[in-house]
């Protein structure tokens, strides 16, 4: 299945983007709005999308909603509110059974005008939204937000990225804060939500089967009337480091994690990111990598230690979770991990393992409609216009020479330590 993309533009700052397959039973739609992280408006944005599944005009209660889509032959509504380097983006998809399964060729029209209602037709009360659903999503973000700490491998990486980019956008959590609910009523959260509309860029995806017919139709509903739209800059690559940062935090956790912040100083869009990519499989990919090898399996120092590259801001996190009594001797093979990379002491075969990972997790979009939607709008972010296969040749293409280069670039910039003072 060769996945290809047509963008069509149809309104001021809104793409429809088109990706034909004919392997799934279903049909996706995906709304995309992109907003610029601020402190000012994250919760704002955040809060919008849980109060907009709320109702609509025509069904405007949670439960209406939920009986017209299975009417519509269990069609499956969902929403998220995520970051993209130092963009916000909030996400309405709507996934429903291809017509022809059912002998009912216009289902899928019946999706997008609730999917479309959901969005620009929102239930108000007195012109505004409904009070009772503000203050109830209100409390289900602040449990979100304040939950975040729950998980404590991923809250040990979002407060690395704080303190490794605690001047840059990037470090704003894309939940917002509890502190600013207070300050967030059902008048403010719709004046907001109108410029939102008006304001943001946007990008339409439909993934499926699909004719002229139904393209004109996504294209007429897609036209809204629009102001000025926000101008989102590139995100700010920084390549040196001036200070390394040190950052513990003691919390009731009977496992130490361990997160490293890394500055590559190489955007998506250089020539060396395809060997950075490669690069930082092999140190930290999986169970053939440097770093399972030698800091978990040989050492016994973690019980899961991995590498990621962040595309969008070109940082490289390294994580793991450890003894507390192991912070240092793991920092110390990481590094000698790391060096051993910068010298080049790493096999062909290591290559072609990486190689074959990340390939092979990159074709499995292909499986996922929704997948399918999500690489192609992480393309237009990164203003990337190959096809899946030309990324895969350009993954197989790349040289030891370019994963030596690109990994001489990684510089230490922060070491975050989750711990505990009781259980040591």
């Amino acid at each position: 299945m060769n996945l290809k993309s047509e963008r069509i533009q149809i309104d001021n700052g809104i793409h429809l983007n088109l990706i034909y397959t004919d392997k799934f039973k279903s049909n996706l739609l995906s709304y995309y709005f992109l907003r610029p992280l601020s402190k000012d408006e994250v919760t704002k944005n955040a809060l919008l999308p849980l109060v907009l599944k709320r109702g609509t005009e025509e069904y405007d209660t949670n439960l209406k909603i939920q009986k017209k889509l299975e009417e519509t032959y269990g069609a499956n509504f969902s929403i998220s509110i995520n970051k993209r380097g130092e963009k916000q983006v909030l996400r309405f998809t709507v996934e429903s059974i291809n017509g022809d399964y059912v002998g009912d060729k216009d289902n899928i029209y019946e999706v997008i005008d609730l999917l479309k209602d959901i969005i620009y037709n929102p239930t108000l009360e007195k012109g505004y939204f409904r009070k009772d659903y503000v203050n109830q999503e209100k409390e289900n973000l602040k449990n979100r937000i304040e939950g975040r700490i729950n998980d404590k491998r991923s809250y040990a990486l979002d407060r690395c990225i704080e303190e490794m980019c605690k001047n840059e956008k990037f470090s704003i959590y894309p939940l917002g804060k509890v502190e600013d609910l207070d300050g967030i009523d059902e008048n403010i959260l719709y004046e907001h939500y109108k410029n939102v509309i008006i304001t943001s860029p946007m990008e339409i995806f439909y993934v499926g089967e699909y004719d002229a017919k139904l393209i004109e139709y996504i294209k007429d509903i897609g036209k809204i009337e629009r102001k000025e739209l926000l101008n989102i800059p590139r995100e700010q690559i920084i390549s040196g480091v001036q200070t390394k940062n040190m950052v513990s935090e003691d919390l009731d956790v009977t496992q130490g994690k361990l997160v490293l912040g890394f500055r590559t100083g190489i955007p998506y869009e250089d020539r060396l990111y395809n060997g950075l990519i490669v690069a930082s499989d092999i140190l930290g990919g999986g169970p053939n990598s440097k770093l399972f090898r030698n800091v978990r399996e040989k050492e016994s120092l973690a019980y899961y230690i991995t590498s990621t590259i962040y595309k969008y801001k070109s940082i490289m996190l390294i994580d793991g979770g450890i003894e507390f009594q192991n912070f240092e001797k793991t920092i110390d093979i990481i590094n000698e991990q790391l060096e051993e990379m910068k010298k080049g002491n790493f096999t062909e075969e290591d290559i072609e393992i990486s190689k074959k990972s990340i390939k092979s997790s990159t074709e499995s979009i292909r499986d996922s409609a929704f997948l399918i939607s999500e690489y192609f709008f992480s393309q237009i972010l990164s203003m990337d216009n190959r096809s899946l296969e030309e990324i895969l040749e350009d993954i197989d293409s790349v040289t030891k020479e370019e994963i030596v280069e690109a990994i001489s670039h990684v510089v230490l910039d922060t070491i975050y330590f989750m711990k505990s003072s009781k259980n040591q």
